[in-house]
């Protein structure tokens, strides 16, 4: 088996009209590898590339693509479609407020049963049809994730929506250890509480908190859109780039389906992230993109430039000084 930034030889497809333009050689052969070789990337894998199964294919060749450019990929999945699905199969309750899903103990039931049992294991099935690369776990194994209950707010108001979690605590070493045993780990956003409850945690918020907690260098969030729109649905112009202060103060104003996604990169950055992008995951190998290309496609997010320091007055004896989400 091949070892992480081991040269192939193969290239990656190239772009057809309308796509992200495309990366025109091997991942591990890119100027931009050689800086990201050994750095850990969260990726947040969601939307129309999880139903289309040639989206889900190229998404799976991505990854493999970035382990052996080098890098050390974890991914994190929704799996919100294929649960809506099966609670209507199962005649239950499909219902959101404020952008998350109402998880009553039932609902949670089909929850892990989805992205443990099926999503989980149809991701991993992909990664290792190029190799035994790919390895599944759950937030609750190891206790990798810990949540507390989330609350929510509609028009002023707070709104039970059940088992729905906010991470409050990270411990990586589970997927630590497969990181350095060259292993993809590839983890559902399901969280233990403290109080013994299971929950169903925001996969772009846990990605966010994983990315944190893992010093990634980056994190990538999947999604149905080119991006941030700057004044949807007006315009389907997208922003390019945003600091941190600049995204916080348009937190407020997104609408419900976009607001943990930003929210997610927000939070990563703050938290030591180099850098967290939104890419439309419709395109194909919009993930290499989102990793690579310095002004590639989507939204990205930075940390606020840092403020310089107040130069230090001078003393009679001194001379004077001077003094960037899943």
């Amino acid at each position: 088996m091949s070892g992480p930034g081991t040269t192939r030889t193969g290239t990656l497809p190239h772009a057809r009209p309308g796509e992200t333009p495309a990366i025109k050689a091997t991942a591990a052969d890119l100027p931009w590898a050689e800086e990201l070789r050994g750095r850990t990337v969260v990726v947040k894998f969601g939307g129309n590339a999880m139903v289309d199964p040639a989206l889900h294919r190229t998404f799976a060749q991505d990854v493999v693509e970035l382990w052996h450019a080098g890098l050390r990929p974890v991914v994190v999945h929704g799996g919100g479609p294929q649960i809506s699905a099966m609670l209507d199969r199962l005649d239950l309750e499909v219902r959101f407020e404020a952008g998350l899903r109402v998880t009553t103990p039932e609902t949670m039931d089909v929850v892990r049963m989805v992205l443990t049992g099926q999503v989980q294991r149809e991701l991993v099935g992909a990664l290792n049809a190029h190799g035994p690369f790919a390895v599944g776990l759950s937030g609750e194994d190891a206790h990798t994730m810990t949540a507390v209950r989330r609350p929510a707010w509609v028009d002023g108001r707070p709104v039970d929506i059940g088992l729905v979690g906010e991470v409050v605590g990270v411990e990586t070493a589970a997927v630590r250890a497969l990181l350095e045993a060259g292993r993809i780990p590839v983890v559902s956003p399901v969280a233990r509480g403290e109080d013994g409850e299971v929950y169903n945690v925001n996969a772009d918020l846990a990605a966010s908190a994983l990315a944190v907690a893992l010093g990634a260098d980056r994190l990538v969030v999947l999604t149905d859109v080119e991006g941030l729109y700057a004044d949807w649905p007006r315009s389907t112009e997208v922003v390019a780039r945003l600091t941190a202060g600049e995204l916080d103060a348009l937190l407020p104003d997104l609408a419900s389906g976009m607001l943990p996604k930003m929210e997610g990169c927000l939070r990563a950055v703050r938290g030591g992230v180099r850098a967290a992008r939104v890419v439309d995951g419709r395109v194909p190998h919009a993930l290499l993109g989102g990793v690579f290309a310095t002004d590639g496609p989507g939204t990205t997010v930075v940390p606020d430039p840092e403020t310089p320091s107040a130069p230090v007055p001078a003393s009679p004896s001194d001379s004077p000084s001077e003094e960037d989400d899943a």
